[in-house]
């Protein structure tokens, strides 16, 4: 949830700031603030082929601009800058919502096409309806106000519902992209609660870009930490967090039992979703642990500040989460189609083999509409300063395997080869 709430934070400081008079920052320190923030945005954005963000700082960037031109750099209580502050409160959240459910396609023209021509098409509506009346030139100094209106019922309403719009897509998804639009699109309307041009709204404007700018830098972080299939932190965090451990602590490594046959059996879209269903589980591990994917099946858990007798209870609980879940089939049974050229009938299998493999796949699968799966678990402890970060994972490795070779759906220490958890079957027999 810190990418929803981090820029929040930001914004929420920025609101302090200038409307309490702790600072009181100068026109051109704003502009500049509000340029860089969107040139680094748009390079940023680019860099990393977001074109959804890039659009967003680019609709950021032609709302602050119509609305300082047809208000004359003054707040408008009616005219052409009245007409431009309500299009845009009505053209912006629309747009937004629009980005939301956009899918990220790249920098191609036929990508970008109809985008281009969006803000075409808009940008003339705009113009068009902001085009001022002849006989109104004399009298331009009567439509300016020394504060700003109130916000018109539809702007407030586009705003509302974008915004639930954003917030509701975030919470499903957990994208730090909905999070920036969402944010933004507050900033934007801030900016024009107060008027649309002056200091105080070009300092929301700033915050809205530097907000979609901070978007993308959370989205790499995200990607470079965060396993996509999974969301749990990846290898390369789990690395980071070694760095950061004391004595004593403890390292469990788990691995899906007959994870490869699962996937030769139902298709790796299904082994995908156990993938997930798993992870679902060890993201609500308990004692303190902290879950991370190591690659394919394996999967690790620190345990900061616990030893081996201390964990095991955890384990053993997350151990019965895993074997209790069940995933819905939701096509075939069985994988009815070969996996590919590289596997049709490469070798020609005798009748014993045939039927050897389908009894395996018979034993681990059973014939229902729901699957479920066990992992196998070994854990070991840090001795003090005796053992390193490697050594424990190389200890816990070896559990893993004695665990997989005794039977699986179990757990073993490093201690010592003893079986230390037995599977509900085990118990049962």
């Amino acid at each position: 949830m810190k990418s929803l709430f981090t820029p929040g934070i930001f914004l929420m400081a920025v609101a302090a700031l200038l409307h309490t008079g702790l600072v009181t920052p100068s026109p051109l320190l704003i502009a500049y603030a509000f340029y860089g923030g969107l040139i680094a945005g748009l390079l940023l954005a680019w860099r990393f082929h977001s074109s959804r963000i890039f659009i967003a700082l680019l609709l950021v960037f032609l709302a602050q601009q119509a609305i300082a031109y047809f208000s004359q750099g003054r707040i408008a209580a009616s005219g052409p800058g009245s007409v431009a502050l309500a299009a845009i409160g009505l053209l912006l959240p629309f747009n937004f919502v629009l980005l939301s459910f956009e899918q990220e396609k790249g920098f191609t023209f036929s990508s970008l096409a109809p985008a281009a021509l969006l803000l075409f098409v808009e940008s003339v509506i705009v113009a068009v309806l902001c085009r001022p009346e002849p006989s109104a030139a004399a009298q331009r100094a009567l439509h300016h106000a020394a504060t700003p209106p109130p916000l018109p019922f539809p702007t407030l309403l586009a705003f509302s519902a974008a915004g639930i719009v954003l917030l509701v897509r975030f919470m499903l998804f957990r994208k730090p992209a909905e999070s920036g639009l969402f944010w933004s699109l507050s900033a934007c309307l801030l900016s024009l609660r107060f008027g649309g041009v002056g200091r105080i709204p070009a300092a929301y404007f700033a915050a809205a870009a530097f907000i979609l700018a901070g978007a993308i830098v959370e989205t790499s972080y995200l990607l470079a930490y965060h396993d996509e299939l999974t969301t749990l932190p990846s290898r390369r965090a789990f690395h980071d967090a070694l760095l950061r451990l004391q004595p004593p602590y403890s390292i469990a490594m788990l691995d899906i039992d007959h994870f490869k046959r699962c996937n030769d059996t139902y298709g790796h879209d299904t082994g995908d979703e156990v993938l997930r269903m798993i992870a679902s589980r060890l993201a609500r591990v308990t004692g303190g642990g902290q879950a991370y994917r190591c690659g394919g099946e394996e999967f690790a858990v620190l345990f900061p500040g616990k030893t081996t007798s201390e964990v095991l209870d955890h384990l053993e609980k997350l151990r019965t989460d895993i074997e209790g879940s069940t995933l819905r089939l939701r096509g075939p049974e069985r994988r009815q189609e070969a996996r590919g050229p590289d596997r049709r009938n490469q070798r020609p299998r005798s009748r014993t083999q045939g039927q050897a493999i389908r009894q395996l796949s018979h034993v681990s699968v059973p014939p229902s509409s729901e699957l479920s799966v066990t992992a196998s678990i070994g854990v070991a402890t840090s001795r003090g300063e005796k053992l390193s970060a490697e050594e424990v994972i190389t200890a816990a490795d070896k559990a893993l395997y004695r665990a997989k070779a005794t039977g699986r759906n179990r757990i073993e220490t490093a201690a010592t080869a003893k079986r230390r958890v037995r599977s509900k079957a085990a118990d049962i027999a």
